[in-house]
Parts: structure tokens; sequence; C-alpha cells
């Protein structure tokens, strides 16, 4: 299908393409410390360093992203790269965000599979996670300071912290109450509904965009379409050849079906689906032993990418335990290869089919009131992913509180 150069705009704020590029190059190596740790790095790099992308429209960015299912910091990185540089800008940035952890963890499959164990190599990423720590605990205060900007933003966010936290609720359900109580203030209570602008830093692609918007920012229904289309056949085509090929009999067959499902109700990121990948993996498919989950999850903690990278090294056992007819190092890269694609493929369509009506919505009194909203509840679930990280970091074991909820303790 024939794209049209309107797709891939010229820079016309300056920033040059291969100066993003650097930049995402950057970013991808230092991804660290899971969904918060990665978005505080984009944050600090984009935001306050660079000044390419003001504060407001960065937090639109991420309730956006926060919406969608897939790793949340890699969609961000999409569609900050799309508002910088179209969409080759967004290819580059979520490939490069992605590329360096899924080497990584290839490289770490591959010495697990052989040896049962990566020991050393774990014990010199720990090392990273005591630093990545400090930077996790930084973010959170940053993005809190910044974001709650009057008590009501800082009771929804403390509502949301302990709804995550304490009783476990459905992290859509927690967004989707943010949501609607934001539209509710909107209407009602219109001053504790927003964030004041003042003194937050703008961007140099917010002076452009507050102007003539660049072609790729505004919403088209043909383009909308186009997209989808591209979208869609990159991303199945892979999973319906091979189930025709193998009559979905084939461990890759299953991987490709399997981690499709996963990659559309991954709400709230990786910590929201592992139990069932988990489950599925051992139970269902019998791809790997029930510890090997949690061997599998200690090497993406570790590595920098999206934690949801797990599923590379789940993929990787299933195919090389079950080669066919293809050497067991070959089948399982073959299988890490296509759970990542599958897995990250609809990552792009979300942003590029539903980026422009976002960008247009910014001037919606209603929408911008519900996104505030989400923003203070994004920050108790950052805070929440945090404390999660830090409890896993300083401590080797961690249980859960018997009574009602499902607090996390640390085994002393």
């Amino acid at each position: 299908m024939h794209l049209p150069s309107s797709w891939f705009p010229p820079a016309t704020h300056g920033i040059l393409f291969r100066d993003a590029i650097r930049t995402w190059t950057y970013i991808g190596l230092n991804s660290f410390g899971g969904p918060a740790g990665q978005i505080a790095l984009m944050h600090r790099v984009l935001v306050e360093e660079k000044r390419w992308v003001g504060e407001q429209r960065f937090l639109h960015a991420l309730n956006y992203c926060m919406l969608l299912p897939g790793p949340e910091a890699q969609q961000l990185a999409v569609y900050l790269g799309w508002l910088l540089h179209g969409y080759a800008g967004g290819l580059a940035a979520g490939l490069l965000f992605v590329i360096p952890g899924f080497l990584a963890m290839l490289g770490l499959s591959m010495l697990y599979a052989a040896y049962g164990s990566v020991g050393p190599v774990a014990a010199a990423f720990f090392g990273l996670k005591a630093a990545v720590l400090s930077v996790v605990v930084e973010a959170v205060l940053r993005i809190g300071k910044r974001a709650l900007k009057n008590d009501a933003m800082r009771v929804v966010a403390a509502l949301s912290f302990l709804g995550i936290f304490v009783f476990s609720l459905p992290f859509p359900l927690i967004i989707a109450g943010a949501a609607l109580l934001g539209l509710a203030a909107a209407r009602w209570l219109p001053a504790a509904a927003s964030l004041p602008t003042a003194g937050t830093p703008g961007g140099t692609v917010d002076a452009l965009l507050e102007g003539d918007a660049p072609a790729h920012t505004r919403p088209s229904i043909p383009r909308a379409l186009r997209v989808a289309a591209v979208g869609l056949g990159l991303w199945l085509l892979p999973v319906v050849l091979l189930v025709v090929w193998s009559n979905g009999q084939s461990v890759y067959s299953h991987i490709a079906i399997f981690f499709s499902k996963t990659a559309v109700v991954t709400f709230g990121g990786a910590y929201a689906v592992l139990a069932y990948i988990a489950q599925a993996a051992v139970e269902q498919y019998g791809w790997m032993k029930p510890g090997e989950m949690l061997d599998g999850l200690s090497l993406a903690e570790t590595t920098p990418g999206p934690l949801i990278m797990v599923v590379e090294f789940v993929a990787f056992l299933a195919a090389y335990r079950n080669p066919g007819s293809l050497s067991p190092l070959v089948a399982g890269c073959l299988g890490a290869t296509l759970s990542t694609w599958v897995t990250f493929a609809p990552c792009f369509l979300w942003i590029f089919v539903g980026a422009p009506w976002v960008e247009w919505l910014r001037g919606n009194h209603a929408w911008s009131a519900a996104l505030s909203t989400i923003t203070a509840a994004v920050v108790g679930v950052v805070l929440n992913l945090s404390l999660w990280f830090t409890l896993h970091v300083l401590f080797a074991e961690v249980g859960s509180w018997t009574g009602p909820g499902g607090v996390a303790l640390p085994v002393p």
C-alpha cells in the first residue's frame, strides 16, 4: 500500500530527526525502573532538559496512553515521537524504546534456557535496580508536585492509590471512575476540575501546535481508516499465516494467538496481566514451570524496556522446548520475536489512529476536565507501581496481608 508523503512531514519546528533519533536511543538504553522510571526519564529529557514538549501536553499524552491496553511508557514514546516528526518519528521512538530491552531479554533467555540460571548476570543487574530506585521515588514526587495543583486532585490521587494498592481494584475501573468524576466536576465544580497551566514550562512543539497545526496532528477519518488498515494488516497477517500454515497446532500459532489476545487486555500495564500469562503458560500450555515465571519477571525488571517484555522470555522457552524441525535455539529466537511483534504492533496502531483525535480534543472543556482528573488518578497508580518496585528491590520476598484487600507486605 502506497503511503502518502504527508504521513512523514518535514519538521518545521527546528528539531532535527537525527537529534530525535539520538534522544530516543538514549531513552531506550536507559529505560529501567518500570513504567514510573521510564515516564520520569522521558519527562526529564523531553520536558525539562530539551524543552521539546510542554508540561501539559506531556500529561495530556500520558493520560491517553494510560487509557490504552499495553505498556503505557512505550506508547507515550510513540505519541511524543509522532508529535515531533509524524509517523516516522513515532515508529522510531517506539522501536528504539523496545529494541534494547528485546536484545537484552533475548540474550538472557538464551543463557537461562542453556544453563537454567542467570545468577551472575542477574547479580550484575541488581546494582542497577538499587540505583533506579532513587530515580523512581524522585519521579513520583516530581510528577505529583506538578500534576496535583489543588486539594481535589490530591484527594483523587490518594483514593486512586488506596483503591489499587489496598483493595486491588481493577485499573480500568479506577480510570473510568476518575473520568466520570472529572466530567461531573466540569459541570458542577469547574474550579476543581481544571489543572492550572500558569508557570508550567511550554515546549517547542507546543508553540507550533497552538498555531497552524501540522497535517498529521489534524484528525481525518479517511487517513484514520488507512492507518487502521495498514496497522491491522501488519499486526494480524503473521498470525493468520501461522494459523493457516500449521492448522493452529504449532507452538508458533499458539504464541501468536495467545499474545495477540493479551495485547488487547493489558489495561494498567504488565502487572495487571502477569498472573493471567503465568497461569496460561504453566497450566494451559505447559510451556514452563511455576517458578520460572518469577525468574522471567526478575529479568524483565532489571533490563531496559517495558516489563511486558517478560512475554519474550515466556515465548522463548515455549518454542525452545517445542522446536519441531528447527534447532531449539532458532525456534526460541523465532518465538521470542513473534511474541514481541504481536505485543507491540497494536501499540503503534492505537497511537497512530487515536492521537490526532486526542490532540483535537485538547480544547474541549469537559474532555480536558476528565483527563485532568485522570492525571490525578494516574499519580496514585504510579505511586503504587513505585511502591511495588521498591518492595521488590529492598526485600527478597514479598507477601500479602490476609485481611480485607490485598496489601503487599515484605517478609523481613
